[in-house]
């Protein structure tokens, strides 16, 4: 039995088990989801659980979930969240929503702002409000807060953290560059000490219902030319434990009903109404006198927010098609008594005796009257192996059905033949499995004829012409106000569509007969309902991934769109497809700049630089061209690799040439520095700091040529600091030192090409620092044109004669077999 239950089975034991509770939490730490034992506030809460999720960090474009379970039984969710945001939100609107990090509610599924239309202009403190839809705020650095039930209804509560949203943030990038923001969050849920008990301050008793089942019949007319004929239906008949209550004016009394299948009628009524007044002066009007009733699902009801209302005093209050779960009621007595004088007497009170009654369909019968179909829809597992994926059909059908539609009109003519045709419906009622809230509920309805159905959705209770979630009519009546209804056909033969990110428990669906007449009974309609992952398959233009919320509770899928597309199915074009081939040639033939410093170097003799910048703009266009779906010869992240890393050493190389060693020194500089580009183009080679490492290693290369030029070319050349006791000669030395030097260097390079050189690596800097997911294409053009030019300049900046220099030194060894040949033939 689950801690809940213990508190509402058995009252008594509550303080004995918050001290129980409240001691064990001394001697143990709190871990994520695990019950706690303490209290606060007086002793009037306890914590229920308490979740402290670690700094995490949130890049461009990207998102994190967290589910919030929050027990029946709770009285409020605290949540302090710290990050490193600094935004003034007077100068929000000036910030574009594709780089505003945000943060987003919503009750039962998680948020998907994407397509929000509002203006996220209020701090989340200050402007949430009706937390039954999705509500998204800017990000804040501080966010602290305390929702209690009656604000909130129980259930499971996401909270979604954005860093930019929009159709782009789901588009294929080649680089992710922006501002990333990381948080820390503590989230607790509190509950009462004392299990009847409610309010900010557990200071609001509700008294529980207590059901008795009976069953009754009634008769209804099903058509005029029949005699009635009854009809037994299950009643709940749900009072308080005290006959009578007696209330003062103004002070309201709070009842709690648990209804746990699907209802046809929820009936609250009031009797026996009588005044107790103690004050002679006073007076009572019945047509002053109210004794309202509100009603509200999973949360405490008020005057101002409220789902149901009625004057029991007057008329009943009748819940048609209640929903499952909790429903809280509160009785306010409103112009009780009034004195003589005019002044409220304020000893006043009003008695009454209230009844509930909620009336059940027998089996395979619901609607008004119970006398509609309805089916229980089985779940059947997908062969995908991918977690949730399934779909349903009717009971008892499952071994005859050869794949995920079902005929419909063998389970609608029934209804059909029984009533007339102005408002016929069949109702199907299913389960969406704990941790699927991230999944996807797929509707397709087809026929051979015009389709002659409505299709109405709800949760957690039968839909109709008044209440529903979600609908589609045709195909300028549907659900286009809300951006978790989306339509993919709508066709008079064929429907197609999903209801994003469903909420877990239980659905009711109805499909409402447009026409009885002989042609739509000759009709062949077929439907589907299956749940899957992302809506159309990323409509083929990208891939479906799935990921967990922070919890590991829920498991969600996203698409991963390609470079044209975007939006949650990919179905938004961002690029056209003009645009499509201009950014492609742009892309692809800016490598031919690599002929430049190729063509230099094969001049040259320089056979492994030749080789690697003509590989280097080869496979960056190969790479490219895969990027943008021309062209793939090989897997993504292979031709992404050799992109890289073949540039990488392209740079490294041109640093390495610039210093004048033999081939032997250049084959281990170029192995060392290869293992090392390796390793960062295997490892995260899109980010930014690779650059400046690359040019580092190529500093570093050319530092150590130059040492090894020193040590074997100049060894005759003595660059002694011996100072000579004189200070003006040991001025001299040192001066002379450093004019050999800047000549050396003078006349080792064609300063006007290695400024040009620079000129083109400043260019290349700027438009790597330019770049953005929109601008990619352009500066990255330009990026691939001045890097290969600047390589270009700087090959042709080596001076020709330090080789030819090099080339008439004679190396030691022949040296010294030039002086022993020299002394054998004076001997001689």
């Amino acid at each position: 039995m689950s801690f809940n239950s213990i508190l509402w089975c058995h009252p008594k034991l509550i303080l004995l088990t918050a001290l129980l509770l409240f001691a064990s939490s001394l001697c143990t730490s709190v871990s994520e989801g695990e019950l706690v034992g303490t209290t606060v506030s007086g002793g009037n809460f306890f914590t229920v659980s308490s979740f402290s999720y670690p700094e995490t960090t949130i890049k461009p474009f990207d998102l994190r979930y967290i589910r919030v379970d929050i027990p029946p039984s709770f009285s409020a969710v605290s949540i302090a969240l710290n990050s490193d945001v600094d935004l003034d939100l007077s100068r929000v609107d000036r910030i574009p929503k594709s780089s505003l990090p945000i943060i987003c509610f919503r009750d039962g599924s998680p948020p998907l702002p994407d397509a929000l239309n509002t203006t996220l202009k209020d701090s989340v403190v200050s402007g949430i409000n009706d937390l039954d839809v999705e509500q998204c705020f800017p990000m804040q650095k501080n966010i602290t807060m305390r929702l209690t039930n009656e604000q909130i209804s129980a259930g499971a509560w996401y909270i979604g953290l954005f860093n930019g949203i929009g159709a782009t943030r789901t588009q294929s990038k080649m680089i992710n560059r922006g501002s990333s923001y990381s948080f820390i969050a503590n989230i607790s849920v509190e509950a009462c000490t004392n299990s009847m008990m409610k309010g900010v301050f557990c200071n609001s008793t509700v008294y529980p219902l207590s059901c008795t089942s009976s069953n009754v019949f009634k008769y209804y007319d099903l058509d005029a030319t029949e005699v009635k004929k009854p009809m037994m239906e299950n009643a709940l008949t749900c009072k308080n434990n005290f006959e009578t209550s007696c209330v003062q004016e103004g002070v309201p009394q709070f009842y709690s009903l648990d209804i746990t299948n699907m209802a046809e009628e929820l009936t609250i009524t009031a009797a026996n109404i009588r005044f107790n007044s103690t004050s002679s002066n006073s007076t009572s009007s019945a047509d002053d006198f109210k004794l309202m009733c509100y009603a509200r699902h999973g949360a405490i009801p008020s005057e101002t927010s409220h789902d149901y209302s009625s004057d029991l005093s007057k008329s009943p209050l009748v819940i048609r098609a209640p929903q499952i779960g909790r429903l809280y009621i509160s009785i306010l007595p409103v112009n009780l008594a009034k004195t003589l004088d005019g002044t409220q007497d304020g000893n006043a009170r009003v008695c009454y005796s209230m009844e509930t009654q909620v009336v059940q369909c027998p089996l395979g019968k619901a609607g008004p009257n119970c006398t509609m179909d309805s089916y229980t829809l089985q779940t059947v597992l997908s062969r995908i192996p991918m977690p949730f994926e399934s779909y349903y059909l009717p009971v008892g059908e499952v071994e005859m059905a050869e794949s995920a539609n079902f005929p419909l009109e063998p389970l609608s003519n029934n209804t059909m033949n029984q009533g007339g045709t102005d408002n016929i419906w069949t109702y199907f009622i299913l389960d969406i499995p704990r941790g699927a809230a991230g999944r996807n509920i797929h509707v397709r309805l087809s026929s051979d004829v015009k389709i002659n159905y409505e299709f109405y959705a709800r949760f957690g209770g039968l839909p109709s012409l008044e209440s529903w979630d979600y609908y589609y009519a045709n195909k300028t009546r549907k659900s286009d106000e809300s951006a978790f209804f989306m339509l993919y056909s709508s066709k008079d033969d064929n429907v197609d569509f999903y209801i994003i990110y469903a909420r877990e428990g239980t659905w009711g669906f109805g499909l409402r007969h447009l026409n009885a007449s002989g042609n739509s009974l000759k009709a062949q309609t077929a439907m589907s309902i299956s749940l899957e992952g992302c809506p159309k398959h990323c409509s083929s233009h990208g891939d479906c991934r799935y990921s967990f919320d922070a919890s590991g509770l829920t498991s969600y899928s996203f698409c991963s769109c390609d470079r044209n597309h975007g939006g949650f199915d990919c179905s938004v074009e961002i690029v056209s497809h003009k645009g499509h081939i201009v950014q492609s040639i742009f892309l692809i033939a800016s490598n031919a700049a690599a002929m430049l410093p190729a063509y230099w170097a094969l001049r040259q003799k320089a056979y492994a630089e030749w080789i690697l910048f003509t590989s280097s703009g080869i496979s960056s266009a190969i790479y490219h061209a895969c990027d943008v779906g021309t062209w793939c010869p090989l897997t993504y992240n292979v031709l992404q690799f050799m992109d890289f890393w073949l540039s990488f050493m392209a740079v490294v190389s041109t640093f390495v040439y610039l210093a004048s060693i033999n081939e032997t020194h250049k084959r281990a500089i170029h192995t060392a520095v290869a293992i090392f580009t390796a390793l960062m183009a295997a490892t995260k080679a899109t980010r930014s700091s690779n650059i400046v490492l690359v040019f580092v290693l190529g500093a570093i290369g050319l530092l150590i040529g130059w040492l090894i030029e020193v040590s074997s070319k100049y060894r005759s050349l003595s660059f002694s600091f011996r100072f000579s006791p004189s200070f003006p000669q040991s001025l001299l030395t040192i001066k002379d030192w450093l004019y050999k030097l800047v000549m050396s260097l003078w006349r080792r390079f064609h300063w006007g090409f290695a400024l040009a050189g620079f000129i083109a690596l400043a260019m290349a800097a700027t438009s790597w620092v330019l770049e953005t997911s929109s601008t990619y294409w352009i500066w990255h053009s330009f990026w691939h044109v001045t890097i290969y030019t600047s390589s270009f300049f700087f090959l042709c900046s080596k001076a020709s004669n330090v080789d030819a220099e090099e080339d008439q030194l004679p190396t030691t060894e022949n040296y010294a077999l030039a002086r022993r040949d020299s002394f054998s033939r004076s001997e001689s």
